[in-house]
């Protein structure tokens, strides 16, 4: 996100615009936290994971009382338009604001890739490579051992992590809440991989899919027949943090830049998002009224490859 805060204040600047950064985001709002932000004050953070405004959940933002607070917050302040940087939620807070008449913008940061409109979401890329990396790793131990591993990796609603990571990684299979599997598949699927001279058998389980990768480690263990020895890896927040990735950066600074642009020119109501390496814009209610599926052009080749 810092990336993307960083388009931003610069991208604004450039167009003799000032900019303030809202400290932890509707939190802040809430309560007036907010200050200027300089091309100085934003230097050198795109290496900085995580996010130099923080972030928080407020559940007063979230009443009438609150909101309209908020409002006023945002009027004393004299800010003139938003972009909104988040998920789900985020978003969902940037059309009430426009909607009660306060010109917004949004841009998708989400590891999970969950959001409609964008091929890509800020932060997806980094936490698909800080899983690649264990799954690298993991697999020196799983085939020195001839085990099997089950990693568990984010993504509660969509499994692009856990497709994306385990195409890369050569897992023998992907398990994701979009396409639940059978205890008895898993086995099965397993008991071949050892038939055809595997040494060892990586099952990448993204956390909302079902079963869950506690239970297939437990069952692993447990079942009778050729099998490997099972150990669970749950990699958890670890994939939310580190050095973004160079993709994620141009990214960022993509939207951030654009996110600008379209509030100057008088846009609001919408997420910026990228479809073919460019810049689009999408109404927040088309967005947020939609799930993403899931990537069938994954699916397809996470198939292929655990031969």
């Amino acid at each position: 996100m810092n990336a993307c805060v960083r388009a931003v204040v610069r991208a604004a600047l450039y167009r003799s615009v000032e900019t303030v950064g809202v400290s932890r985001g509707y939190s802040g709002l809430w309560s007036g936290d907010a200050q200027a932000l300089t091309s100085r004050s934003v230097g050198g953070i795109a290496r900085w994971g995580g996010t130099i405004l923080q972030t928080a959940r407020c559940e007063e933002f979230c009443t009438p009382e609150g909101f309209q607070k908020g409002i006023n917050n945002i009027r004393t302040l004299g800010i003139e338009g938003l972009v909104v940087i988040g998920g789900d939620g985020s978003l969902r807070g940037a059309r009430e604001l426009h909607n009660a008449g306060i010109p917004c913008v949004g841009a998708p940061a989400s590891i999970d890739n969950d959001i409609c409109g964008t091929d890509m979401a800020i932060g997806t890329d980094t936490a698909t490579n800080t899983i690649l990396e264990a799954l690298d790793k993991i697999k020196d131990t799983a085939s020195a051992h001839q085990r099997a591993f089950v990693v568990g990796v984010m993504g509660r609603r969509s499994g692009y992590l856990a497709l994306a990571a385990g195409v890369a990684g050569g897992a023998e299979m992907v398990i994701v809440p979009e396409r639940p599997m059978s205890m008895e598949e898993i086995v099965k699927e397993m008991a071949q991989a050892r038939e055809r001279g595997k040494p060892h058998f990586i099952i990448v389980v993204a956390e909302g899919a079902r079963p869950t990768a506690t239970d297939i480690c437990e069952c692993l263990n447990t079942v009778a027949g050729p099998k490997y020895e099972a150990r669970l890896t749950v990699l958890g927040h670890v994939q939310r943090g580190g050095s973004p990735t160079a993709a994620d950066r141009l990214l960022a600074t993509k939207l951030g830049a654009s996110a600008v642009e379209m509030l100057l020119s008088g846009q609001s109501g919408i997420m910026v998002g990228i479809r073919a390496g460019r810049p689009v814009a999408m109404p927040l209610d088309e967005v947020l009224a939609e799930e993403r599926p899931a990537d069938e052009e994954l699916v397809r080749l996470e198939e292929m490859m655990a031969l």
